[in-house]
């Protein structure tokens, strides 16, 4: 497992997050939203998941023929749901790719949209393979569906063989101020306003995943079903798509409990301004 307090890392390369997973995403320092694709290489086979937007195909392939495997070798797209962040590359993939066999992952209400952007590739809903994707070696991704946090069709992939648990735009974050890895200090619990931080730091990241998901989900009830969904599963890694990853369980715990806690989140944010 990575250490999330190393510091220097080199964003123009990959890097492992964990066994086999790499981070394969593009470090915009002049954007606020820091999208992450994951590379999944297992033996002879590897997986994508949320792939990445058109602009930022040719670093997203770039970092995956660095970790030195073949675009031949990837035999399945996962998307978690059907925003052009994660979408905008599917025609690039599958032209370097060029496996008459790859398909696409996702779930079944993301179809009609994502077909938009599939060129050649069979779209397969998740239910249809009893919501798990298995590895030849026998590793499992399982598929725990999130409705509307924040499509319809959203849902997080947990690895079984690492308990990395990717998880879309939950937990994710849009900020200029970005690492890939990212830890809390004991007192982030206690803390209300973010603006001031009890300990001196000069970025708060709580204050900005708070931002994000009142703006992205679409409702209190909603993204309280996903944390509910969340916190049955026996992860040891929160990946989000975008924002930072956390390896620290005190601190998925305190991010937990704060966004669980809201109460203004996407319509209900809305309704209770117009009150």
């Amino acid at each position: 497992m990575h250490d999330a307090e190393q510091t220097n890392l080199d964003y123009d390369h990959p890097i492992e997050i964990a066994e086999g997973i790499h981070w394969v995403g593009f470090y915009d320092e002049s954007s606020g939203l820091h999208c992450n694709p994951y590379l999944i290489v297992d033996g002879d086979e590897a997986v994508v998941i949320d792939g990445g937007s058109r602009p930022d195909f040719p670093t997203v392939m770039m970092k995956i023929l660095q970790v030195g495997i073949s675009p031949s070798s990837i035999s399945t797209l996962i998307y978690q749901h059907y925003d052009p962040d994660l979408c905008g590359s599917i025609p690039n993939l599958e032209d370097i790719i060029d496996r008459d066999d790859l398909k696409l992952l996702t779930e079944r209400y993301n179809i009609p949209f994502i077909r938009h952007y599939s060129v050649s590739s069979p779209i397969v809903s998740i239910d249809t393979i009893d919501n798990q994707f298995t590895f030849s070696s026998g590793r499992k991704l399982t598929f725990i569906r999130t409705p509307f946090a924040h499509s319809a069709g959203s849902f997080i992939t947990f690895d079984e063989k690492t308990g990395v648990l990717f998880t879309s735009d939950i937990f994710g974050r849009y900020s200029k101020i970005w690492n890939i890895f990212e830890t809390l200090a004991p007192e982030c619990e206690q803390c209300t306003t973010y603006s001031m931080c009890p300990v001196g730091k000069q970025f708060c990241s709580l204050r900005y995943i708070i931002k994000f998901q009142e703006q992205v989900m679409t409702s209190n009830k909603a993204l309280r079903n996903a944390l509910d969904r969340i916190k049955a599963i026996p992860f040891s890694m929160i990946a989000p798509q975008h924002g930072s990853i956390f390896t620290r369980q005190e601190d998925i715990s305190i991010i937990i409990r704060k966004l669980y806690a809201l109460t203004t989140v996407g319509i209900d944010g809305i309704n209770e301004d117009q009150g």
